[in-house]
Parts: C-alpha cells; sequence; structure tokens
C-alpha cells in the first residue's frame, strides 16, 4: 500500500492508497480509481454511524438503480472516528449486513485501523469521495444531508448524463 498526504480536489491519486483485495468482503474488488474508465464514487461509512446506515448507504443503493454500471460504486467499513475492533469481530458483522439485511449491490471493502480513511482526511462518517475516470479527485464531501446528497447526484449527471 502507497501513502500519499491528503489530496485536495482535482488532483489525480496516481498511487493512492486502497484497499487490498482480501479487505473486499463483499463483492468483487474494485481496482484503484487512477485505473477507473469511467466516474465512481467511494462512501467512507461504520455501521455505528446512524447516518450513514439510515441515509448514506440507502442513497448509494439509489445511486446504483439509477447509474448501474454507469459508475464505480464503493462503501469503505473504516473505524476512523469509531471503535477499533479485530477483524473477527467486524467482518462477519459487515458481511451478513450486506449480504442479508442492505443486500448491497455494490462492493464493500474494510478499513480496519482507519488508515486509508485518514489518509483521505475524511472529516467522518460518512463521508464521500468522487473520482473522474482516470483518478481525479473531484468532490470530498462529508455527511448523509440532503444537500450533500443533491451535490453529488448533480456530480454524477454532469459525469455520464441523468439516469
Amino acid at each position: 500500500m502507497f501513502s500519499i498526504d491528503a489530496v485536495p480536489p482535482g488532483r489525480t491519486l496516481a498511487c493512492m492508497d486502497w484497499p487490498a483485495p482480501e479487505d473486499f468482503v463483499h463483492g468483487d474488488p474494485l481496482p484503484p480509481p487512477d485505473q477507473w474508465t469511467r466516474p465512481g464514487l467511494v462512501m467512507v461509512f461504520n455501521l455505528e454511524c446512524p447516518g450513514c446506515v439510515s441515509r448514506g448507504l440507502p442513497f448509494l443503493r439509489q445511486l446504483h438503480t439509477e447509474f448501474g454500471d454507469r459508475v464505480h460504486l464503493l462503501a469503505l467499513h473504516t473505524s476512523r472516528g469509531h471503535r477499533r475492533l479485530p477483524r473477527e469481530d467486524v467482518e462477519p458483522t459487515l458481511v451478513r449486513f450486506a449480504r442479508e439485511y442492505a443486500r448491497l449491490p455494490f462492493p464493500v471493502a474494510l478499513d480496519l485501523e482507519g488508515d486509508l480513511a485518514r489518509t483521505w482526511a475524511t472529516e467522518g462518517t460518512p463521508h464521500w469521495l468522487a473520482f473522474a475516470a482516470g483518478g481525479e479527485l473531484l468532490r470530498s464531501v462529508y455527511g448523509s444531508q440532503e444537500n450533500a446528497q443533491t451535490r453529488l447526484q448533480y456530480l454524477l449527471e454532469e459525469l455520464v448524463g441523468p439516469a
């Protein structure tokens, strides 16, 4: 894994930290954004975050329904700002949540130590990172409120057209 300082919007993340293939616990692993041929959105979340579970993940599901395979979507579960638990405690709960409860149609990865969220300078959970094809960071948005969701929705529509 490579380390970088916090990357401001407009920069390309050519050698960014990214979950290892074994850290993808649901769905197929995604390559890093600098290898993407279409835009994408990463949601950094935690299952103990009420806004993540009640608004953030449902919004990400909605984006999947609207945009399908025209965008990459990833939910990254982090411990940053939350309790650090052993992998054997976190992974089974996260997998069960993704498969059986939320039935998430996109990949879910694990940031067990919170290193990725820290490197990306997330402010808390949920935090959204929107990337252009090729890895340019376009937006870094904290929160699950309607205003944050609207900004992300408009950005994806600008990039790939309306749903």
